[in-house]
């Protein structure tokens, strides 16, 4: 929603411990999102079958649809019986200032999830991403893959501030992929005392994004790899494009290309994101695909993602 005037306009100092404001707004936008729908999203418009695991309410019926559409499995999704779907409303005042509020509904009820039931139905599963839910969600999840023996994704983004350092050793020793932006993986390191070296000594690979700049791959005992950002990137809205970065990314992976690709190709889509306003808007096309890519990377790169596109 957006507010015509200023927030601060409307506070009064010597009342500020008796708040009670009401905006009258001009336009509402509802927009699908979601850090695991949004990178499945990604993950089925480039032609995988992504199997989407979380809990939602009796209000996800359309959105359910919507992704079913674009190539998702939403069998992996539960619908609660006393909650809605978790939702973020916020209302932008004309100076771009926000005031937000998230309710996470049936997001709470992910920790009763059980993996292996849906590994023997859907499976096996070539990785899970557990991304950023409930706490005890994404230590249950993280403990089911290790003793499931499947290989997982560590990506806790802004849950990691609500983690202690003995927490987050938990969610990450061992992950097959640990995904951040430079600011969560110097939280990460913070929090559990570790140099870079020994992040990369507990981990498969680490992934971390550097926003324009692009993205770093790192694996102990080889060289780093370093990919720019696509440079004719036009903003329209930031919100997803870390998401929609760990689609390409992950989609590289799973055709068996080289994490270079991998990184271009998550810039790729993560572009798609950016110049879009809504973290699903964005339609990706086989040959805008490949001439874009061919511009930032070179033909060698283009035709090594191509043979994907359809």
């Amino acid at each position: 929603m957006k507010f015509p005037g200023r927030f601060h306009d409307q506070l009064v100092v010597d009342k500020l411990d008796k708040v009670a404001l009401s905006f009258l707004v001009d336009d509402l936008e509802i927009r699908r999102g979601g850090t695991a729908a949004n990178i499945a999203f990604g993950l089925g418009c480039l032609g995988l079958r992504p199997l989407l695991i979380g809990s939602v309410g009796a209000d996800f019926a359309e959105y359910r649809e919507w992704l079913d559409r674009h190539g998702v499995d939403t069998a992996g999704v539960r619908e609660s019986t006393q909650r809605h779907t978790a939702r973020f409303v916020a209302t932008t005042d004309r100076a771009g200032d926000q005031i937000g509020s998230f309710y996470s509904g049936a997001m709470s009820e992910d920790a009763g999830i059980e993996l292996a039931p849906l590994a023997d139905a859907h499976g096996p599963f070539d990785l899970v991403l557990i991304g950023a839910t409930s706490p005890e969600a994404v230590l249950s999840f993280t403990a089911q893959c290790r003793g499931l023996g499947i290989p997982f994704a560590a990506d806790p983004a802004w849950q990691l501030a609500r983690f202690e350092g003995p927490e987050v050793h938990e969610l990450v020793d061992g992950a097959a992929y640990l995904f951040s932006n430079e600011y969560e993986a110097a939280l990460l390191e913070q929090k559990t005392g570790w140099t870079p070296d020994d992040v990369l000594a507990n981990i498969g690979v680490r992934v971390t994004t550097l926003g324009a700049a692009g993205v770093r791959v790192e694996q102990a005992g080889q060289p780093s790899v370093e990919v720019g950002g696509v440079p004719d990137a036009v903003l329209a809205e930031p919100t997803g494009a870390g998401d929609a970065f760990r689609s390409g990314f992950l989609a590289a992976v799973a055709w068996g290309l080289p994490f270079e690709r991998a990184a271009q190709l998550g810039n790729l889509i993560a572009v798609h994101a950016l110049e879009t306003v809504g973290t699903q808007e964005y339609q990706l096309k086989a040959g805008l695909l490949t001439e874009r890519c061919a511009a930032a990377y070179g033909p060698a790169a283009a035709a090594d993602l191509n043979q994907f596109f359809s």
